[in-house]
């Protein structure tokens, strides 16, 4: 008789210490930005090693940010993957920048880093890597790229000339915690997103955070002004500071945009953090659990843990070789029926309306098709018991074993 239960595929991660937080800041009184998304930010930048760290609504707002910051838009260029969520891509289309897809490797989710080179111009302004599934993507040879076509740069504004080089800005929305040859990811790249929807390793339910390396003559208290400002209608003071007494008046100093964090979703990540070591550890188990069980049937998997890096674990993603698309979707029906849910990570960019509608096509990136093709994620999650692990484990050999 088969088990009845239900396996989700990524829930929030929730305890009474999240709950109570909340709670404590609803009866504040206070719960837009304040000082629960300071300290947030403080314990943050402490921990990546970094000088600053701003919390704001979203990853793709954090991104976005970063190429304002970086003062990038029309007639630039900014080169991306074509193997990724559409976030990584649509804020250089926000900006008014031209978009640079670019194919994966054979075989890999990182991108073809030889492609990346050949596709750098006098326009290209940035470089976007994603760290996908939580997996440090090579930060050693994206620099040596930039270094390499610092000839070609032509900076347009202060903080691009203190740079001198094409800037990268790291899409690591999966890899909070995540290690590149020991180094935090965060301290890595010129400018970091992170994220912490609500199905990310920590979450604030929607959210995200911005990290930066210091830039040689630019005061990273002068950056982090500019994204206060950036992220609130370009008001001088934030609504904190305006409640001093007699402090109401302000300054627009540009036509900004909206997009910072609150108090309430502060609430949840400072809780959520005083548990993240541990719930790091507990994917890690999850992931060698699963290796352990799947690899020597030939599937294929991520290499999360490697002496290079060490990955935050945030999708546990799934080759089975051979089979053809709708043999994939086969396989992702038939774990539902068991009660298993899971994902594909992800459909490229050119397969969707929008961006054939900017041009691309698939046709031009069969690597990232070739990957996507057999590609299924199973659940990976710190609210998986290990009998849980087990079922996922047993339900997904049964089910594959008449493809493999």
């Amino acid at each position: 008789m088969m088990d009845s239960r239900y396996v989700p595929f990524s829930p929030p991660d929730i305890s009474d210490l999240e709950i109570n937080e909340v709670a404590e800041a609803l009866r504040s009184g206070w719960i837009t930005t304040g000082e629960r998304t300071r300290k947030f930010e403080e314990i943050i930048a402490e921990w990546i090693g970094t000088k600053k760290c701003v919390c704001l609504s979203s990853q793709t707002s954090c991104a976005e940010m970063a190429l304002r910051i970086l003062g990038i838009g029309e007639n630039d260029e900014v080169i991306t993957t074509a193997y990724t969520y559409t976030a990584t891509a649509s804020v250089i289309c926000h900006v008014g920048a031209r978009l640079i897809l670019i194919d994966t490797q054979p075989g890999s989710l990182e991108m073809d880093y030889d492609a990346v080179e050949r596709a750098i111009t006098e326009k290209t302004k940035a470089i976007i890597p994603v760290d996908l599934g939580g997996v440090p993507c090579n930060y050693d040879r994206i620099f040596e790229i930039v270094e390499r076509k610092k000839v070609l740069f032509r900076p347009a504004n202060d903080i691009q000339k203190a740079i001198g080089r094409i800037a990268v800005c790291a899409d690591a929305a999966h890899a909070f915690g995540a290690k590149w040859h020991g180094r935090m990811v965060g301290n890595i790249a010129d400018f970091s997103s992170f994220s912490f929807h609500a199905v990310k390793n920590l979450t604030t339910a929607e959210g995200g955070a911005l990290t930066w390396r210091t830039i040689d003559g630019i005061d990273d208290e002068e950056i982090y002004y500019q994204l206060q400002l950036l992220s609130l209608h370009g008001q001088s003071k934030d609504a904190l500071a305006k409640t001093k007494l007699g402090a109401w008046e302000y300054d627009i100093v540009g036509t900004y945009y909206k997009c910072n964090m609150t108090d309430i979703m502060a609430a949840i990540g400072l809780k959520q953090f005083e548990r993240y070591p541990g719930m790091l550890e507990r994917r890690k188990k999850i992931i060698g659990r699963y290796d352990a069980s799947l690899r020597p049937l030939g599937i294929i998997t991520l290499d999360h843990y490697t002496d290079e890096a060490e990955s935050s674990g945030h999708l546990y993603i799934t080759r089975v070789p051979g089979i053809t698309t709708e043999q994939r979707n086969e396989i992702i029906v038939k774990m539902a029926e068991r009660g298993v849910a899971c994902n594909v990570h992800y459909k490229p960019l050119p397969m969707h309306t929008a961006y054939k509608n900017l041009g691309f096509d698939i046709k031009n990136y069969p690597n990232a098709l070739y990957f996507f093709a057999n590609e299924v994620t199973l659940p990976l999650h710190t609210c998986l018991k290990d009998d849980d692990v087990e079922y996922v484990i047993e339900q997904y050999i049964n089910v594959i074993k008449e493809y493999i």
